[in-house]
């Protein structure tokens, strides 16, 4: 089936787009923010990293109770919860007068930020692949912003920066407010479960390589830079950011013109082209840019292919296979620079990016007609 590309517009994008600003800016938050937590709850460095933890544990929890409740509630209403409980948790945590209350509010947190990009990335899945790229770039662009606010206002007190998220998830509520949230388009057919089944599987997988390349990339590439002698490691990751940042921003300009599938798979062969590069040490400071720019699409892309041949309302489980992408390949990269040293991380991505490009291959070959099943659209 061909996607069908949505217009951009405030209605589409305007409490979406604002509630990925407010995740982007919260998200990456913590890392920067350790030194004033161990100053204000006086916690061991090896203590103080369990706050970023509690917020991925709760992120991780969320996916598949959005992917529960959008059955039966609509998608407004849970975008406006998701909002509030974002709003209440980052003041919390800003506020908390103790450790464990603030590692609680962090969970919070977390929940809060899996139920808000399950029900976006959801509607925004079935509105093309502009409109969802458009919101993660958002994503994108506050995830670079984060570390400065963190800087310029932890000094004052831990909960200004927390305060300039709840701020923003007020702006978001107010977005919904005016242009509403997007419903989940209603299903067209029925199918057997066996097809639906198939099809979760291969994007499940698929999803678990795509976010292990991201956080390999990402969590690993500064201690490959200093590995092999590159003294501008920390530059050469934040350019790896940019860069996904930037390909976002290109796939919500021109990758309408394209069909999701082949787009996917362009961007995961030129990934694992990249890390290919990355094995030779002369060339490896440049490849993290690429392969920022390749994978920045992917994750957008891929969800609106799924929103083609699954349910809209299963795109919220998907997301749950991610987090094991994530938990998984950084601790394998980890035993393989153990045994073998920098080289490890390019290698480890590139059979990542090879057995993803597989994965491609096998879904536009097997997959090619949408499988409905959802129950009816909540108005």
């Amino acid at each position: 089936m061909t996607p069908a590309h949505s217009p951009l517009s405030l209605r589409l994008l305007g409490a979406g787009g604002a509630a990925f600003f407010a995740l982007g800016v919260l998200q990456p938050m913590y890392g920067p923010l350790f030194p004033f937590f161990q100053s204000q709850f006086g916690v061991s460095t090896a203590t103080v990293g369990v706050i970023a933890s509690a917020h991925f544990v709760g992120s991780a929890i969320s996916p598949p109770l959005a992917g529960v409740i959008l059955t039966r509630v609509s998608t407004r209403r849970v975008v406006v919860a998701c909002l509030l409980l974002l709003l209440v948790a980052a003041l919390l945590v800003g506020l908390a007068p103790s450790w464990p209350l603030a590692v609680g509010a962090a969970v919070l947190g977390g929940v809060s930020q899996g139920g808000l990009a399950s029900s976006i990335n959801a509607y925004l899945a079935a509105a093309g692949t502009r409109a969802i790229n458009f919101a993660n770039a958002l994503f994108g662009l506050a995830s670079m912003l984060s570390p400065l606010v963190a800087a310029w206002l932890a000094p004052s007190g831990l909960v200004w920066p927390f305060a300039v998220v709840a701020g923003l998830a007020a702006v978001s509520l107010l977005a919904a407010r005016v242009w509403g949230v997007p419903a989940i388009p209603p299903p067209a057919a029925q199918a057997p479960a066996r097809r639906v089944g198939r099809s979760m599987t291969l994007f499940a997988v698929m999803l678990i390589c795509y976010v292990g390349l991201e956080v390999g990339f990402g969590a690993w590439g500064g201690k490959h830079m200093l590995g092999i002698g590159v003294a501008q490691a920390a530059l050469i990751v934040s350019l790896y950011w940019g860069g996904f940042t930037l390909g976002r921003a290109l796939a919500s300009a021109f990758g309408a013109r394209f069909q999701p599938g082949p787009l996917v798979l362009g961007c995961a062969a030129l990934a694992t082209v990249a890390a290919v590069l990355g094995t030779v040490p002369a060339l490896a400071p440049y490849t993290y840019p690429l392969a920022g720019l390749a994978l920045g699409p992917i994750f957008g892309t891929s969800m609106v292919w799924a929103a083609q041949i699954l349910p809209v309302r299963f795109v919220p489980f998907l997301l749950v296979s991610g987090s094991v992408g994530g938990i998984l390949v950084p601790w394998l990269i980890g035993l393989g620079f153990a045994r073998s040293g920098p080289v490890a991380v390019p290698t480890v991505l590139t059979v990542l990016g090879a057995l993803l490009c597989v994965l491609i291959l096998v879904t536009l070959r097997v997959r090619r007609v949408r499988v409905d099943v959802d129950a009816p659209s909540v108005a």
